[in-house]
């Protein structure tokens, strides 16, 4: 899952695995690392205002109550927002909120990527929402218990309602002037829950790539990842995902071997520490598996350190005489390219360092968030990983039971609390059944996500778009001349929903002026 921009966009800040090898924290980094170098390559943040003249986008901060849900609470934050006015048409003009997920939100939110692109055209004011707890927008008093309780989907939809009136006051916004929510991924699900709890507030939302549901094995994950290793269309074949499945059995082999096999497979593919406990083979396992799982996820993004195509290459190079070792040898090669895109000198795999990390309750004003998306999760979402299904090309260890023990261990939450908290994520919301008008659900089929999203139509108010091979969020991202038919098609049907939207909002300004 991903996702939001860095501290500084305009900075490369290469982020750092923080001794966490699980499936979860390394796509995470995957996806951060992805946007980061999308969001900070071509010209700089600064706008140009004629000759000599630059404005930056503005910075601001919302003080918000820490428990919105307590009047009697007066205890409040700091959170942080970013605002790029430059193509607004003034106080009637409609306002692009782009909502931050599980990270920090930078200036790039509102200068780059697809929201940023559309404001021009249709005189929008862009302003990006860091979530609370990530970023610069975690509350004083650190990450312990008592504090997290505070952090949940519903309190950042609270946040997204007093910030509403705030920025109203701030701006001189006309209450005619309609809120259309964008975000990806975790933030794309806030979108559109801000459309289904608040109408009166939020006037329409596009989710990009948006897991509506809540699950606790999310096993589908890796049902996409097979066919999308076996998509020729992207790249793949059913050689590459028999290459896959070898190259795992062969690493598994090792495991079993024990001895100099073992020191062996810990030189080459760069971990940081012995294989000898089980745990940790376990965490070497769900870091492979997240190395591919990220390849498909962020397949032919900008920034994405290997695609399908390039990993299938090096799965099956010298495996035309199916020597045993020829796939391993290419998931080494691939891990060692993201281990350097990434910046990294080793991959941890340390079980008990990556407990002791999500222990600590120090915020990463820079980092991804890992103890609070972790705690997100555990408290309302699941989303763990597994690799149960036959057709799963990985190692099928009960990756299930090691994620829930997350939870206890970390967190102290038993397993049938997350399967609850999971159960009641679903009821609150509706799950896939999405009881809300004026959303636009956009997901690609190649994105191991779409299938916890909307791709099928659900009526005459909710919109769909599902784009032919396409990866997470990928019609988020900046516009490049390589994007395919399908996706410039999809940008051009977001356009014109925006057009139909913006319309409808003009004739109801009309409607309520007679």
């Amino acid at each position: 899952m991903a996702i939001g921009p860095a501290l500084w966009l305009g900075s490369l800040l290469l982020v750092s695995f923080l001794g966490l090898a699980d499936t979860a924290s390394l796509l995470r980094r995957l996806g951060k690392h992805t946007q980061q170098l999308q969001e900070s390559s071509g010209p700089s943040l600064g706008l140009s205002l004629g000759p000599g003249a630059v404005a930056f986008p503005k910075e601001g901060w919302l003080e918000q109550p820490l428990d919105p849900f307590n009047a009697s609470d007066r205890r409040s934050f700091l959170q942080r927002y970013w605002v790029n006015d430059q193509h607004w048409a003034g106080q009637d003009g409609p306002i692009f909120l782009h909502l931050g997920g599980e990270g920090s939100l930078g200036p790039g939110s509102v200068m780059r990527g697809h929201p940023a692109a559309l404001a021009p055209a249709l005189g929008a004011l862009v302003v990006g929402l860091e979530h609370r707890f990530y970023g610069l927008s975690t509350p004083a008093g650190g990450l312990d218990m008592a504090q997290l309780r505070f952090l949940s989907s519903r309190h950042a939809l609270a946040d997204l309602a007093s910030a509403h009136l705030a920025l109203s006051r701030l701006f001189n916004l006309s209450s005619s002037s309609p809120w259309i929510c964008f975000g990806g991924s975790y933030a794309g699900s806030l979108a559109a829950w801000a459309r289904l709890k608040f109408p009166h507030l939020i006037f329409a939302s596009v989710a990009s790539s948006a897991p509506l549901r809540a699950v606790l094995d999310f096993s589908e994950y890796n049902n996409v990842v097979s066919r999308s290793l076996m998509s020729t269309a992207i790249g793949g074949s059913s050689e590459c995902w028999a290459a896959a499945s070898a190259a795992f059995a062969e690493v598994e082999r090792r495991l079993r071997a024990g001895g100099a096999a073992q020191e062996a497979l810990q030189a080459e593919l760069g971990a940081c520490g012995p294989l000898t406990r089980a745990e940790d083979q376990a965490e070497l396992l769900e870091a492979l598996q997240a190395l591919v799982g990220g390849a498909v996820q962020y397949n032919g993004q900008a920034g994405a350190p290997l695609s399908v195509r390039q990993l299938c290459g090096l799965l099956l190079a010298g495996w035309g005489n199916r020597s045993r070792t020829a796939p391993y040898r290419g998931l080494r090669q691939a891990t060692q390219i993201v281990m350097h895109s990434l910046g990294e000198r080793c991959l941890s795999t340390s079980r008990a360092e990556t407990v002791a990390q999500l222990r600590d309750t120090e915020p990463q004003v820079s980092g991804v968030g890992d103890r609070q998306w972790l705690y997100q999760t555990c408290t309302e979402f699941g989303f763990y990983i597994t690799c149960e299904d036959p057709g799963c090309p990985f190692s099928q260890f009960p990756a299930l039971p090691s994620q829930l023990g997350l939870c206890e261990q970390v967190f102290g939450l038993s397993p049938s609390s997350v399967a609850k908290a999971v159960a009641q994520t679903n009821s609150y919301y509706g799950g896939q059944t999405l009881r809300a008008t004026q959303v636009l659900l956009i997901n690609g089929d190649a994105d191991p996500w779409h299938v916890l999203s909307v791709t099928e139509s659900l009526g005459p108010f909710k919109s769909v778009i599902l784009i032919p091979n396409a990866s997470h969020c990928s019609d988020m991202a900046p516009e490049r001349p390589s994007d395919s038919p399908s996706l410039l098609l999809a940008r051009q049907k977001i356009f014109r929903q925006l057009q139909t939207w913006l319309r409808l909002a003009k004739e109801s300004q009309v409607r309520h002026a007679v």
